[in-house]
């Protein structure tokens, strides 16, 4: 299915493995721990193995978080996300951003508005994207706990689309999971996949992405060399 870009009138971004490069960091600490048990491991790159344990969990983790709104306690859930992040942030250091997702997102800015939609914890979020001077660049930010649901529910999708007062279906939603991908087209709205992060290719082409680009930071070139082309 190819990207219908007169659709698009925002653009909605992920943070872990599409703007913040988390994901290696993530596998090389999973790895680490493995490499002491790799005796009895299969005869495999403990990296392959760290990085599918991972993307095994990346869907249960954000359903865990959908359990939480739908039980009322995501309160208490963000209170301890948020603890998380401060002892991690006096011990870790800030994580980078994938290379080029600035200047793809100050380009872009001048023509779309543009939203986070995250279900990291707002603490962190923040952090990040003040962190690397990213804050001014968005209209709107969706966090964990904005709202009632969570990716890969549509809610937060649909949410910031209405905050940036356009329709959901004219947003284009920017992941490297299958939850985001599915997210956004649950609210209608079209998807890009890319590779730079935890999904591979033939998953997010499965759940439905419109567009896969090997690196966020490739965005802007495609959709404004798109506007340009004669």
């Amino acid at each position: 299915m190819a990207l219908d870009l007169a659709r698009v009138l925002g653009l909605c971004f992920d943070v872990d493995g599409t703007l913040r490069d988390t994901d290696d960091q993530y596998v090389d600490r999973l790895a680490r721990y493995l490499n002491r048990i790799k005796p009895i491991l299969p005869r495999r790159d403990t990296r392959i193995i760290a990085r599918r344990m991972i993307m095994a969990i990346e869907d249960p983790g954000n359903l865990a978080l959908d359990l939480a709104d739908r039980l009322h306690i995501d309160n208490l859930t963000a209170s301890l996300l948020q603890g998380r992040h401060l002892h991690r942030r006096r011990n870790t250091a800030p994580s980078p951003a994938i290379p080029g997702v600035y200047e793809m997102l100050a380009a872009l800015s001048q023509r779309y508005p543009m939203a986070i939609v995250s279900t990291r914890d707002e603490s962190s979020t923040l952090d990040f994207l003040e962190g690397h001077a990213l804050a001014g660049l968005f209209q709107v930010i969706v966090t964990g706990q904005t709202c009632r649901r969570t990716k890969p529910h549509p809610m937060p999708v649909s949410w910031a689309a209405q905050q940036m007062g356009v329709p959901a279906e004219s947003c284009l939603m920017v992941g490297d999971t299958t939850v985001d991908i599915r997210a956004g087209r649950a609210a209608g709205a079209q998807t890009v996949g890319v590779l730079c992060g935890f999904g591979t290719k033939g998953e997010l082409s499965k759940a439905g992405a419109h567009l896969l680009l090997e690196s966020t930071a490739d965005l802007a070139g495609y959709l404004l060399g798109q506007i340009l082309e004669p």
